[in-house]
């Protein structure tokens, strides 16, 4: 099955996109938090991919673009939620510090909903013992990491 990723800020566009592309696994991606909120809701989709640099955090919390309204809304559509790995690996020292905290908090989301999460690369080639090592290290129960093959390749 082809898998095709679409990167859009705009609804109309988006959802034009997706229904173009309704035979492929799609995996959304999108800056905008409300756009991913209407397409988790709106449309059928396979994964929706978190991206989470550039972010800034509140004063008291993470921004992490992922809440419990979004986690039910993907466990009721049956979304999986996407950590961008080449984001983690390309960033440099304090932004890593920051990407692993606000993955560390949606693990945390998904586990307390029971959604499951993958790791996408986009050109990186990784050995799947590592990445559940790092799945575990950040948190993430075993129930999730068993479910890991290679990782997506977009």
């Amino acid at each position: 099955m082809n898998q095709i990723i679409i990167e859009e800020n705009n609804f109309d566009r988006a959802r034009k996109l997706i229904n173009e592309n309704k035979e492929k696994k799609i995996i959304f991606s999108s800056d905008d938090d409300e756009i991913n909120r209407k397409i988790l809701e709106k449309e059928k989709i396979n994964m929706l991919l978190l991206n989470q640099s550039g972010r800034k955090d509140f004063q008291k919390q993470r921004n992490s673009g992922f809440n419990q309204v979004l986690a039910k809304l993907a466990k009721k559509n049956e979304v999986l939620i996407g950590i961008n790995f080449d984001e983690i690996i390309k960033s440099e020292e304090r932004e890593k510090a920051k990407i692993l905290a606000r993955v560390m908090q949606n693990i945390e989301i998904c586990k307390k909903n029971k959604v499951k999460m993958k790791f996408i690369t986009k050109n990186q080639k990784r050995n799947i013992h590592d990445l559940k090592s790092l799945g575990l290290v950040l948190g993430m129960p075993t129930w999730m990491t068993s479910d890991f093959a290679m990782p997506e390749k977009i």
